[in-house]
């Protein structure tokens, strides 16, 4: 009998959507995402924000119900969560979604969980773990090429750490799809920097762990790459439960 496909947790948010005759709030997801870890061999499983409730509670029994988890991307998370005041352009907050996805995270930590996190994910794996960010990276690097234009994916080449677990997933010097205009600043605890920009952003970090932890601030789900996704599958399948 053929082994079921391992759970793929996708975090999700909660917004004001028009769908048939309905005008209401829903859980989002660009379905990009679920195409994607469907094609890399997992079972898409959405989590939408839990509101009200136990956050720790519930984001114990999501990660226990899951083999990987993919943080992804949206809108900017809260500076008060790294100690900043907000920048002029920084998203309106919320506080929904980032603290489920904070609960999300630390819940896979905990028991070691394979992690994908995806732009606005790779810079809450960074805050989770006591970094910061920039909050208007056309001020720090002197240019909009990681976002030029609202709703259109970047084209962008980034170097990747030789020997690093990215290195082994997508090569030294990928091209990429980005949609950013925040990014790391100051490192969170047991990161380490695995790919820059040619500005050098940080496009990239990796856990320490003996399983799969990995960050990146493009979009691969946009650019039909499945090698991240894969990889991902790849860990989850070792460690998931029938």
């Amino acid at each position: 009998m053929t082994a079921p496909p391992p759970r793929i947790g996708l975090s999700t948010y909660v917004q004001r959507a028009t769908f048939g005759v309905w005008d209401a709030k829903a859980a989002l997801l660009p379905a990009t995402y679920v195409t994607t870890v469907a094609d890399a061999g997992g079972l898409p499983v959405l989590l939408p924000p839990i509101v009200p409730g136990d956050l720790d509670v519930a984001a114990t029994a999501a990660v226990a119900a899951i083999d990987g988890l993919v943080l992804t991307g949206g809108p900017d998370i809260e500076p008060a969560r790294y100690g900043a005041e907000a920048h002029e352009e920084t998203d309106r907050p919320r506080a929904d979604r980032d603290a489920w996805e904070v609960a999300l995270l630390q819940a896979a930590l905990a028991v070691d969980l394979p992690l994908l996190a995806v732009c606005r994910g790779a810079q809450l794996l960074n805050v989770a773990r006591g970094g910061t960010l920039h909050q208007h990276l056309p001020e720090v690097i002197g240019t909009t090429t990681h976002r030029a234009t609202l709703g259109v994916f970047a084209d962008l080449q980034v170097q990747v750490t030789a020997g690093s677990r990215l290195a082994t997933i997508v090569g030294e010097a990928p091209e990429v799809l980005c949609h950013h205009h925040q990014a790391i600043d100051r490192l969170g605890e047991g990161l380490t920097v695995c790919a820059r920009a040619a500005d050098g952003t940080v496009e990239a970090v990796e856990l320490a762990g003996p399983r799969f932890a990995l960050g990146v601030q493009w979009h691969p789900e946009e650019a039909g790459d499945t090698r991240l996704f894969a990889a991902l599958v790849e860990a989850a399948t070792a460690v998931a439960t029938p």
